[in-house]
């Protein structure tokens, strides 16, 4: 929040110094001593605005994510959802490398519940809701979804963890592909591309539909997902 006259107030000042501080020196430099001074207010104003240092931590993972969705979809969809995927990913890895400190405060020090975490699901569902929705997605989204952050996240603290001299430079770019092989199928070339793919991307469809009742939803949102579960029982 700024002032009327455009200078940041204490808020947007705590964050921005805390992130400074997380990227010059790492997690253990956030201190409530050091971000006060650094961003020029008493210590009970950051626990006043954010609750503790967690809560801090918090807003600062939230900040950076924020700007990281920023330049991720600052770019309209593509034609290819799985090529778009295949963007995202890239982006995730650089991010991480680029500012290692804050991307394991963002993926590796927050909880599940944290503004960061939350947004980044959200932003992942909706890539694989467009993969199901083009009938090319093989598993269900749940599934996908947990794959692609299992995968990716562990992927890009890997190499982080890893001396920059001896990082496979091919880590990410196969590891990427392994994920999007098993979860998606090719661009169907026949009319009928199988019924676990139909299923997912009816199932992905089903918030377009009003022309059921709620039970009647609830019964083919079941349906659909024991069809598209059944691929991975067998």
């Amino acid at each position: 929040m700024r002032t009327e006259g455009g200078a940041a107030g204490p808020r947007e000042r705590i964050v921005a110094a805390a992130l400074r501080l997380l990227e010059e020196d790492g997690a253990e430099a956030v201190s409530t001593r050091a971000v006060s001074a650094a961003a020029g207010v008493q210590a009970p104003t950051i626990y006043r605005l954010f609750g503790d240092k967690q809560g801090l931590l918090d807003a600062v993972a939230a900040h950076g994510f924020a700007s990281y969705l920023a330049t991720k979809t600052a770019a309209e969809p593509g034609d290819d959802p799985v090529q778009d995927l295949r963007e995202g990913w890239d982006l995730h890895v650089g991010l991480g490398l680029a500012h290692p400190a804050l991307y394991r405060l963002m993926y590796a020090r927050t909880g599940p519940g944290s503004p960061a975490a939350t947004a980044a699901v959200d932003v992942l569902a909706k890539h694989i809701g467009r993969i199901a929705e083009a009938g090319r997605l093989r598993v269900p989204e749940d599934r996908a979804v947990g794959l692609v952050r299992a995968v990716g996240e562990g992927t890009t603290l890997t190499l982080i963890a890893t001396p920059e001299g001896r990082r496979d430079p091919l880590l990410a770019t196969s590891a990427r592909e392994a994920v999007i092989a098993a979860i998606t199928t090719d661009a169907p070339a026949l009319p009928d591309p199988g019924p676990v793919p139909a299923a997912a991307a009816l199932r992905a469809a089903l918030p377009d539909v009003d022309t059921l009742s709620a039970a009647e939803l609830g019964v083919l949102r079941e349906w659909l997902d024991r069809i598209t579960g059944a691929s991975g029982r067998r």
